[in-house]
């Protein structure tokens, strides 16, 4: 890949579905090593903007490149080497034991007769080790709490070894404790693999504090992009969420933080 061509990008996309259109003429690029948080209101088109990255929907208009290509173009398997995608649910609650659901992160690495093209099983106990997960490695999904299942989930798609990962609200059902450690993890694994991050979050809070660009959507048409100290200000805020913010810096790494300013009775 050239030094200046994007990663992704997203050229005049437009997504309907059926009368409703979730998307409209949203042009955006993504360069290899960011980490973009893309937020907006409900209903604005952040989950589908994902989709049609992950090239699980095809937009109706316009088009979506990966490394210059068209994403339609991918192969399934050729695609799932470059992109892995964690839904907020992160995974269900099955009985399968944690070593072999994180194991199921090699599919797109193995032959028709299930052998892997690398070190399966070094990638595989390397990461449960990064996660600290060995403990657990032998014990039911379902017999983890919520905060443990969604790191079982970050090691699964660490273990697929992508370029891109797409997360679609990946702390929404954590408390606070396991969200700051979730995006910790996310943060420490993106520094040692250089990996692309797209995540779309609620908490602006966070997006701010980790992300490196914010994507701001509403409405389905893109409504502002640019660095956290670019979008998080009162007047953007004001706009996107229709609400009274009042901004203030966070005391460790002085990067914006909203409050919510409540209406007088």
């Amino acid at each position: 890949m050239s030094g200046n061509q994007p990663l992704i990008e997203v050229k005049g996309a437009s997504k309907s579905y059926g009368s409703h259109h979730a998307l409209h003429d949203v042009n955006w690029s993504v360069q290899e090593g960011e980490w973009w948080g893309v937020v907006g209101p409900n209903g604005s088109g952040k989950s589908t903007l994902l989709q049609l990255v992950a090239g699980t929907e095809q937009a109706n208009t316009g088009s979506i490149l990966l490394e210059g290509r068209n994403i339609a173009s991918y192969g399934r398997k050729e695609l799932s080497r470059m992109i892995a995608v964690l839904q907020q649910d992160g995974l269900p609650s099955i009985s399968y034991p944690v070593r072999d659901v994180v194991e199921m992160g090699r599919y797109p690495y193995q032959n028709w007769m299930g052998r892997d093209s690398a070190d399966g099983d070094a990638i595989v106990e390397r990461v449960l080790a990064e996660l600290e997960l060995t403990e657990l490695a032998d014990r039911p999904l379902n017999a983890l709490s919520g905060g443990q299942r969604q790191r079982v989930a970050l090691a699964k798609v660490m273990a697929q070894e992508p370029r891109l990962l797409l997360l679609d609200e990946p702390t929404t059902f954590l408390d606070i404790q396991y969200q700051l450690q979730f995006m910790e993890l996310l943060s420490a694994w993106r520094k040692r693999n250089r990996i692309t991050i797209v995540a779309v979050l609620h908490d602006l809070n966070l997006a701010a504090q980790f992300c490196d660009h914010m994507l701001a959507l509403r409405d389905g048409a893109c409504a502002g992009a640019g660095t956290p100290e670019a979008l998080m200000t009162e007047d953007h805020i004001r706009k996107l969420f229709r609400v009274d913010p009042a901004m203030v810096r966070h005391p460790d790494s002085g990067l914006p933080q909203l409050l919510l300013r409540r209406k007088p009775e």
